[in-house]
């Protein structure tokens, strides 16, 4: 197993149940696995944030084609590997983890409420600047976080 940072894997960051079943080679390239290694980095800044309770990610890169499968935008940071869904169940709810998230340091470009059940987190590549944008998603659409 190829360990990204102590305590994210690639095979974490890469691993989809969906591409398995539908034939997908969800391999990143170069330029993605090295993107997903910074994935990697400021994930441990966040469990550190969490009071270093474990993350388990639901998503981390997303080759085009399952990106497409899954009806994300072709805009997603899932396709450069600079995006994960999450959940840390052991520090709160996903709300409680985005408040948490928007209170601190962590360059995050946008973290995202999505339907109440886990927390989406992208990073910018390193020559942008980052925009801190909080969102929610629901059954309603997309909009602004407060809490």
């Amino acid at each position: 197993m190829i360990m990204a940072s102590p305590n994210f894997s690639m095979d974490e960051l890469t691993h989809s149940d969906t591409a398995a079943r539908h034939g997908i080679d969800n391999t990143p390239n170069e330029n993605e696995k090295d993107n997903l290694y910074k994935l990697a980095m400021e994930l441990e800044n966040v469990r550190k944030l969490l009071n270093n309770k474990p993350i388990y990610v639901s998503s981390g890169y997303r080759c085009l084609a399952l990106n497409k499968l899954l009806g994300s935008k072709k805009t997603s940071s899932h396709i450069k590997g600079l995006a994960a869904d999450f959940t840390c169940r052991q520090y709160g709810t996903p709300n409680e983890i985005v408040f948490a998230l928007i209170n601190s340091d962590i360059p995050y470009d946008q973290v995202i409420l999505e339907f109440n059940r886990w927390v989406h987190l992208s990073f910018c590549e390193d020559e942008k600047t980052p925009r801190r944008q909080a969102l929610v998603i629901n059954k309603e659409g997309a909009m602004i976080y407060s809490n």
